[in-house]
């Protein structure tokens, strides 16, 4: 991984500082954001990959032995049940490395978030 003075600037870069198993892991996560969130923007936010739509939408990081993903704290509250197996924050699950990333509950997640984006931009003014 590259140090914190060699800042990474696109998905791409952050991805590629991978072993070649987590950057297919990162990789297929990226798609499947893409898939529900087609007109979300791809930024490195936090130094992280991030997709914004009229906001941040979700960020996700590779770690030693998890995933991160971070769908905001309404993200995480709005399927407390489905991810209660495992470890999680306010704003964050960690989804370990062992294990297959549970897909249709992360295609849930970015739904609901965008759903959430799109209400919230329409209700500010403008």
């Amino acid at each position: 991984m590259k140090s914190e003075n060699e800042a990474v600037k696109t998905i791409d870069e952050y991805i590629a500082q991978f072993p070649t198993d987590i950057q297919e892991t990162l990789e297929n996560l990226r798609k499947l954001i893409k898939e529900e969130a087609p007109q979300a923007d791809e930024k490195v936010s936090y130094q992280m990959p991030t997709f914004y739509l009229h906001g941040n939408l979700v960020h996700f990081a590779a770690f030693k032995n998890h995933i991160g993903f971070y769908p905001t704290p309404a993200g995480i509250t709005a399927f407390e049940n489905e991810l209660s197996k495992y470890k999680s924050a306010k704003g964050s699950v960690q989804f370990p490395l062992h294990e297959p990333l549970p897909l249709d509950l992360i295609r849930q997640i970015v739904r609901y978030r965008v759903k959430e984006n799109l209400k919230k931009s329409k209700n500010k003014p403008q």
